[in-house]
């Protein structure tokens, strides 16, 4: 599994702007479901915006980060993000109450 963080630097956005602008966008990744996002996490913060996205493979992530997405998230948001992916073998889920360990 691969973690995929987003930072786009722009100024934080009141609460309510931040949850209308991402329960907008959701449509478009609860779609990438069959493409190997397994979850979505926005971020908003004094450090600018993104999100943390979990992937089923690096290639997944991959596909998704292409020339064109940073051209259109640029455009979007006046400035380029960065992705910074990390690989996660071990997590500890206090909602279900169990730590998963990956062995692939």
């Amino acid at each position: 599994m691969i973690i995929a963080v987003v930072q786009i630097p722009m100024p934080k956005r009141p609460r309510e702007a931040a949850i209308a602008a991402q329960t907008k966008s959701a449509p478009t990744f609860r779609a990438l479901s069959e493409k190997g996002l397994l979850r979505k996490d926005y971020l908003n913060g004094e450090a600018g915006g993104g999100g943390v996205y979990t992937w089923a493979s690096r290639e997944a992530a991959e596909a998704w980060y292409t020339p064109e997405w940073f051209d259109k998230a640029e455009a979007t948001f006046g400035a380029r993000p960065t992705v910074t992916y990390y690989e996660t073998y071990v997590t500890v889920d206090n909602v279900a109450g169990r730590t998963i360990v990956r062995e692939d």
